[in-house]
């Protein structure tokens, strides 16, 4: 493999790194300079006003970035923030990749190409085909294209030869019919964007109350009395969370910020659409900031719960909610035992946090019940990411604050239907009642055989057990673990698939045939043969409604993901299958009309779709009905993270730049850090350098080293920063190549990106 096709490849030398001071606030007129400067700057002034004021609107698209709820009544004229506004700018852009650009361009010259110079290429306008041994791609018919497909299936010796990767963008239409095209080709092996970020969320929650999502809905955030936030950085990958919780620290409630890092947008927010706010002095978030080191939460969290039962211990009856540990919850006795045999102390020492700041939470804490605890990949991907979320449930049980208005829990998802996917079907494990259903409508035996996640994807592409690689989205090699094993993995193929809006790298890294079929974007108009369409998406509470494009598409040679995998089913299975997948997409009412016979919760869901705002669908944990294995909500046992860190060793953690979303690279600064033109960076405790002997902007060799193998992520630039000793901390996806495939965490399989142990070599 030539090194060269790897994603962030170092420079030569590092040129216009500019550093400043950290900022303490977000939003305000940067944030709006930065949103009109980059949609403006693609789209036009016109046409992008016009598509910004359809973004999160009742009638108009779904923003393609985050899952952050929108309002259910009431929108403003403005519904989007700035990462919204760059995610929009990168899919309405005028650019466009056609076959002049592949001819222009060999594969090996784009392989050189940075992530951000990939992207900036613009929209792909036509089917491309790379053949085996051809240096180029070449432009394919769509009959050719899905012609070649269904021939490398059908010509595999098992359908587990083939892996069909989902990103969180697909719409519940198209991941539905997706799932149904791979479970009747005869295979579960549907891994997706899930098994590396909320995996664990999904694998603790549904352990402990029933259901892998959260529980609360945007208005609880406007009663809660308390909100923790944990692991989490709302102010680049959230934004608009940002301006409900300024709406709730106006109805008075406090905010505690558990985190390694002190991040801009949770100090300080100046809402970019209140003028007055603009010109004012802002609104301070955070009360509380406990700054934890990386991968502490759990000692964290237990240490805060000691404090917690002291405080029941003077004042029975005054602080935990004993009515509703009794009668709501299993498992506390074996919960309080195991709680009694750590010493508080030393506890507290595995933080780095001072026993005063979490004294103060616990003041805090013991005398309120509205609690809301909202946590994102900070806590999830860790070797013990599962423990994470059953602790932060435990802590939510001791105060009774499940179940009820203004408490909950709050995964925060980070792409816009990776929920509802998970929903309708795109998983690697079947559930029964599911595949029993499948059966009934669809008149075909699933398989039972639980399939590939995406761990266990790489490594079956890896041994040559897995040949034939499918995307519906996203950007694999770079979202994934352990890069260069990784691109290994892909190249073993007979054939990689990629459904995309935009040129990646994961196009690059390709199989001895690849394929790139250009699909719509959210904001374009799907016209099938019924008339105009739209498609419907899941939000992080729950909330099912509607995503219909407005814009022309940027070329005539698109299909929607719906009728492409409807395609993709007729060039599979042949024109006589019992499926009639033309009539399914010549109107997506009649998808609609099969996911409500097939899955609970969607009854009327054509009519229901319908109205401004969409429906909730059912959540047990939201109303107090725990459906586990108790009947009840359930305590769990919880150890300790063991990190045992040599003198020359760090734990990092990789984090996400500013102009960034996901894999998708907006810019080249990290203004709220304060970090300029340069992404091939470490941030570390300035003690931590000294002792080391390094100084600003020193070049250094990060290294891991696991099973015996040395993995190398070089050429990356010192910075000093406000961050725990022995942690360090890099963006993603230049450090993923640190972190091993194979070490994950238990239940999930979630990759360890968040506490990878390294050293620094000079």
């Amino acid at each position: 493999m030539a090194e060269l096709k790897l994603h962030a490849q170092p420079p030569e030398e590092h040129t216009g790194i500019r550093l400043t001071k950290p900022k303490k606030m977000a939003g305000g007129l940067e944030a709006i300079t930065s949103s009109l400067k980059h949609v403006f700057g693609e789209v036009g002034v016109v046409q992008g006003t016009k598509t910004l004021l359809k973004v999160n609107q009742f009638h108009g698209f779904d923003c393609p970035g985050c899952a952050w709820p929108d309002p259910d009544n009431d929108r403003a004229i403005v519904e989007f923030c700035e990462n919204g506004a760059k995610a929009v700018a990168e899919e309405a852009t005028t650019a466009r990749v056609d076959a002049e650009f592949f001819r222009k361009h060999s594969v090996e010259e784009l392989s050189s190409w940075s992530d951000y110079e990939i992207g900036k290429s613009g929209r792909i306008a036509e089917p491309m085909l790379l053949r085996a041994g051809a240096s180029h791609y070449e432009p394919v018919s769509w009959g050719e294209a899905f012609k070649l497909i269904g021939n490398q299936l059908n010509q595999l010796a098992s359908p587990d030869e083939a892996i069909f990767y989902t990103s969180g963008r697909t719409g519940n239409e198209a991941a539905f019919l997706y799932q149904l095209f791979v479970r009747k080709y005869g295979t579960n092996n549907l891994p997706d964007c899930s098994n590396m970020c909320h995996e664990s969320s999904g694998s603790g929650l549904s352990e402990t109350v029933g259901i892998g999502k959260g529980s609360v809905k945007l208005d609880d955030f406007y009663v809660a009395e308390v909100i923790v936030i944990m692991g989490q950085n709302p102010g680049t990958n959230h934004p608009r969370m940002l301006s409900a919780l300024q709406k709730a620290k106006e109805n008075g409630a406090k905010i505690i910020t558990i985190n390694p890092l002190s991040e801009a947008g949770l100090v300080k927010f100046k809402h970019p659409q209140n003028p007055l706010d603009v010109i004012g002095g802002g609104t301070v978030l955070t009360d509380i900031f406990l700054q934890v080191r990386v991968n502490g939460d759990v000692p964290l969290l237990k240490a805060m719960m000691k404090m917690l039962m002291e405080k029941e211990n003077d004042r029975p009856g005054e602080v935990l909610d004993n009515e509703f540990i009794k009668n709501s919850t299993s498992g506390y006795d074996d919960f309080l035992a195991d709680l009694e045999k750590y010493d508080l102390d030393e506890l507290i020492t595995q933080t780095s946090v001072s026993k005063e700041k979490i004294e103060e939470a616990v003041e805090l804490l013991a005398i309120k019940n509205k609690i809301i605890v909202c946590w994102a990949m900070g806590l999830t991907q860790h070797k013990n990411a599962v423990d994470n979320i059953r602790e932060v449930v435990n802590l939510l049980l001791l105060k009774g604050s499940i179940g009820k208005c203004g408490a909950g829990t709050c995964p925060v998802r980070g792409h816009s239907n990776v929920q509802g996917d998970r929903t309708v079907g795109i998983w690697e494990k079947l559930k029964p009642e599911f595949g029993q259903k499948l059966k009934e409508v669809f008149k075909f035996d699933p398989p039972q055989n639980e399939g590939y996640d995406v761990v266990t994807a790489i490594k079956a592409m890896a041994e040559g057990k897995a040949k034939f690689f499918f995307a519906m989205g996203g950007n694999f090699i770079s979202a994934t673990p352990d890069t260069e094993f990784t691109a290994r993995a892909l190249q073993q193929c007979d054939m990689t698939v990629h459904v995309s809006t935009k040129l990646n790298r994961s196009h690059l890294i390709h199989g001895k045939t690849a394929l790139i079929l250009p699909c719509l974007g959210r904001t374009e108009v799907d016209v099938q043969q019924s008339g105009k369409q739209f498609v419907t998406v899941e939000n992080s509470t729950g909330v099912v409604h509607q995503s219909r494009g407005g814009k022309k598409p940027v070329s005539d040679q698109l299909l929607s993901e719906p009728k492409l995998v409807a395609e993709l089913a007729k060039a599979t299975f042949g024109e006589n299958d019992t499926i009639e997948w033309d009539y399914l997409v010549s109107n997506y009412d009649h998808i609609r009309d099969l996911i409500e016979k097939t899955i609970p919760g969607f009854d009327s869901y054509n009519e229901r779709v319908r109205r401004p705002g969409g429906f909730y669908l059912p959540n047990g944990a939201r109303e107090g009905d725990f459906k586990t294995s108790t009947g009840k909500a359930n305590f769990t046992i919880n150890k300790n993270p063991d990190h045992l860190l040599k003198d020359d060793e760090y734990l990092m953690m990789t984090i996400r730049t500013h102009d960034q979303y996901n894999t998708t690279i907006y810019g080249l600064n990290d203004r709220y850090r304060g970090i300029y033109n340069e992404r091939r960076v470490v941030l570390m405790n300035e003690t931590d350098m000294q002792t080391a002997g390094l100084k600003l902007k020193d070049e250094v060799t990060l290294v891991s080293n696991y099973d015996g193998e040395r993995r190398e992520a070089r050429s990356f630039l010192v910075v000093p920063y406000d961050i725990p000793s022995k942690c360090i901390g890099t963006y993603f996806p230049e450090a993923n190549v640190l972190i091993p495939y194979n070490h994950y965490a238990h239940t999930s399989r979630t990759p360890i990106s968040k506490s990878v142990v390294v050293k620094v070599e000079k």
